[in-house]
């Protein structure tokens, strides 16, 4: 805890500055509209985003009990959605009233709200030893080109597909599933499609292209098929009319078992999954092999009981790099060094102390970091055989490309390409066409 405790001097030391004037001629301090009393900051304003079940304020509410206790503290929750927390919180930033602190992920603390000017830079809070406790990809993830760090890292996972596994058995196709280490090759994955289609008579899996909504699945089955990118390894440009991932689409375009479908988003493949209209997911990781769409039916089943195993996407070389999330802290920067460095111990306390292990298991995903002040991390799952055996995955995630300038609208652009070879069945003219209005957002 001694970190937390250096936090917490600095803090005392901050608000005894504020009520003795901050001078020590006596003179009142010039007035400064950012900036309240020292009493205001006692208390802190957190926005979180339903990181899982830091979305629910029954657990929220007993680590923000235990972080008053600890400290005296006080923060008041607020529980964003993602269907609106965007909008939320951008006319919170127009109207500077932004809360102090926010949960959330890189594209949106980093690449967003961090690169427009309103967050704080974090930098100092890692020394060499933080550094070498954190994964490497998810500090970088959080880091901009000139060093600053706009995201405290928490937990992260890797994305992945679902497979409903009694259906594959049933159609004699399970013999394409490396289930030891929930891999397949893209030749296999291409059998099984074909086996299944002829089992079932209809689609089993979509491409689905609605809205953004789980786009990091279609992203990643197109991306892993036959070893395309997304990005640039600078995140300055876009690169999904690499040949790799026409020749990708071209594919799932036409095969028989997958349907590109233009009313679906990534919750909506979700349940049709679990009420095993499809067999496969791509929009899949721990929360859902957890809960399959949140209903409660046991870990990994489907609405019939039916076993649901996570699986890595296919690619040519069964070795895929898969999208990981990555989920963490920032603070807005509202003017009042006080409430930053309030701000910066609650960072500490759930991030970095014995803690930790809670503030983790709340988020249902993987720790960042090996060890949190003397507490091991490496073992917070070490009761779940469910989380044991998904962490298989974790080896594998790839490139956290969700930084790159230009991202809002290069999602937009990525499933109105997808709903245009529906519409069109011309891959590469699509392909060419979006992402070339990606690539002239990222230049803007």
């Amino acid at each position: 805890m001694k970190k937390i405790l250096a936090f917490v001097l600095a803090l005392t030391m901050s608000l005894a500055l504020v009520s003795c004037g901050g001078s020590g001629n006596g003179s009142t301090p010039s007035s400064n509209a950012g900036n309240t009393n020292g009493e205001a900051a006692k208390s802190l304003t957190l926005w979180t985003y339903p990181v899982g079940e830091w979305g629910k304020e029954e657990t929220v509410k007993k680590l923000m009990d235990d972080f008053k206790a600890e400290t005296g503290i006080e923060v008041k929750v607020e529980y964003l959605a993602y269907a609106d927390g965007d909008d939320k919180v951008n006319t919170a930033l127009a109207g500077k009233n932004a809360p102090d602190l926010i949960l959330e992920g890189p594209e949106r603390l980093v690449a967003n709200w961090g690169a427009k000017g309103y967050m704080v830079d974090l930098a100092d809070m890692f020394d060499e030893q933080d550094k070498g406790e954190i994964n490497e990809a998810a500090l970088n993830a959080c880091t901009t080109e000139n060093g600053a760090v706009y995201e405290y890292p928490m937990v992260m996972t890797a994305h992945c597909m679902g497979v409903n596994l009694d259906a594959f058995k049933e159609a004699g196709a399970d013999k394409y599933l490396d289930l030891e280490n929930h891999t397949w090759t893209t030749e296999d994955f291409k059998a099984a499609m074909t086996a299944m289609h002829d089992h079932f008579g209809t689609t089993i899996g979509a491409v689905y292209c609605a809205g953004q909504g789980g786009d990091q699945g279609t992203r990643a089955l197109v991306n892993n098929l036959y070893g395309g990118t997304f990005t640039n390894p600078e995140h300055t440009a876009y690169t999904w009319d690499d040949p790799k991932n026409v020749q990708a689409l071209q594919d799932l375009y036409d095969m028989d078992a997958i349907a590109f479908d233009p009313s679906l988003q990534g919750a909506d493949e979700i349940a049709l999954f679990y009420n095993e209209t499809l067999k496969i997911a791509s929009c899949w990781n721990i929360q859902q092999q957890l809960n399959p769409n949140g209903a409660d039916t046991g870990a990994g089943k489907t609405l019939n009981g039916q076993e649901i195993v996570p699986m890595a996407f296919p690619t040519e070389s069964g070795e895929p790099k898969l999208q990981g999330g990555i989920w963490g802290f920032g603070i807005f920067d509202n003017g009042d060094d006080a409430k930053i460095e309030a701000a910066k111990t609650f960072i500490k306390y759930m991030c970095d102390s014995a803690a930790t292990v809670d503030a983790v298991k709340a988020a249902t995903f993987f720790p960042v970091r090996s060890n949190a002040e003397g507490t091991d991390l490496t073992g917070v799952w070490g009761d779940n055989e469910v989380m044991n055996e998904y962490s298989k995955l974790m080896p594998y995630l790839g490139d956290y490309y969700q930084v790159t300038a230009g991202w809002a609208e290069a999602r937009t652009a990525w499933w109105n390409m997808l709903q245009e070879v529906n519409s069109t069945g011309n891959v590469a003219g699509a392909v060419e066409n979006f992402c070339g209005q990606a690539n002239a957002a990222a230049s803007k």
